[in-house]
């Protein structure tokens, strides 16, 4: 299985490729279309890679006993939850218009199938990828059926246990090679001690072969921005154009400007996170030169003498001589000229030194 993979079409995920920003509308469009066209066109001008969706089939996702209780919520669109949720949910055909909405903008559309007969409707409209909510991710039949059809995954993992991540591993791995999971508490909006930012790297020892992200509920953007310095591949944050509409997700999802900010600061942060090869830069040149330290004379040192370790200083020096890190090498080398106290050793005054001096 790749470590890395194309999400959508021509965006490949994972490696060293950039992090994926989701833009999760999820259900904070109020079942209003404007309004969700606005929240596509905002993730859009604010840098995010796809603007994401929630799409159920109620009778499907909910029993008829639950669709049918009292909600008298301060958020409530309805008097039963069943009436609240119809409000919020778009038809077929809306969700066709949302998609064609975001290719003429020129943003990735998906939406989390909710249950399995919104994710065969997702599927035959052709969403790029797959978003399995937390709340299916220990639903093995339906993971199962959704690995099947053969579109990538991304996976989140709230309310979940490391012992059940690892079935949903197998259980995805056994169908589909091309998958994320990704870190995530369920709690809205999630506070700090409860975001366990080192899931990601037990993740990545648990599943070495797969991108891994985080999904997240929390105030502001400095815990997402950290994530990806963990390695996050993915990151997922709920939007809104107002954190007082009504609705539960509003208030631990980001405005325009949180947003905006959110994908520069991922984007600097990776540009700052390099190979992971420790060597001298090019950018560090000149302060070398300015700083960098040789092996100079403590003493006045005869022609022909053989240099001691109490012979030697390291300083600052100009001309640059041979580097500070050489001066041990230096103990036991015949000077070949006389070198003045103070004065720089350089290479062609020591015989037999095989290394020359940086320059």
């Amino acid at each position: 299985m790749p470590l890395q993979f194309e999400l959508c079409p021509g965006r490949m995920i994972g490696g060293n490729h950039p992090c994926f920003i989701i833009a999760e509308i999820g259900q904070n469009h109020q079942g209003d279309m404007e309004i969700a066209k606005e929240m596509i066109k905002m993730a859009k001008d604010c840098g995010a890679d796809c603007a994401k969706f929630q799409k159920s089939e109620l009778e499907y996702k909910f029993n008829k006993r639950a669709l049918e209780r009292p909600y008298t919520s301060k958020n409530s669109w309805g008097k039963t939850y069943g009436e609240h949720k119809r409000h919020l949910e778009f038809s077929n055909e809306q969700y066709r218009e949302l998609q064609k909405y975001a290719a003429e903008v020129g943003i990735f559309f998906t939406a989390s199938g909710m249950d399995e007969k919104a994710v065969e409707f997702l599927h035959k409209i052709e969403v790029p990828f797959f978003k399995v909510g937390s709340g299916d991710t220990n639903n093995f039949p339906y993971l199962e059926k959704t690995a099947k059809k053969g579109r990538p995954m991304v996976v989140s993992s709230g309310m979940q246990s490391m012992e059940t991540m690892r079935r949903v591993y197998k259980t995805v791995k056994q169908h589909n090679e091309n998958f994320a999971i990704l870190q995530c508490t369920s709690a809205y909006p999630l506070e700090a001690e409860d975001v366990n930012l080192r899931v990601i790297t037990e993740y990545q020892k648990e599943f070495p072969d797969i991108p891994i992200g985080y999904s997240g509920h929390e105030s502001g953007i400095s815990i997402s921005v950290a994530a990806v310095a963990l390695g996050a591949k993915v990151i997922e944050r709920h939007i809104t154009l107002d954190k007082k509409a009504k609705g539960s997700d509003h208030e631990a999802s980001l405005v325009h400007s949180e947003l905006a900010e959110l994908v520069r600061s991922i984007r600097l942060v990776e540009r700052a996170l390099g190979s992971g090869i420790k060597q001298m830069l090019p950018c560090e040149k000149a302060c070398h030169d300015k700083l960098g330290k040789s092996v100079v004379a403590k003493v006045k040192i005869p022609k022909g003498t053989v240099l001691t370790l109490d012979m030697l200083a390291v300083k600052v020096a100009e001309p640059m001589g041979f580097p500070a890190e050489d001066i041990f090498q230096l103990v036991g080398k015949t000077v070949t000229e006389e070198v003045e106290e103070d004065e720089s050793l350089l290479s062609e005054v020591v015989d037999s030194y095989g290394k020359k001096a940086k320059s």
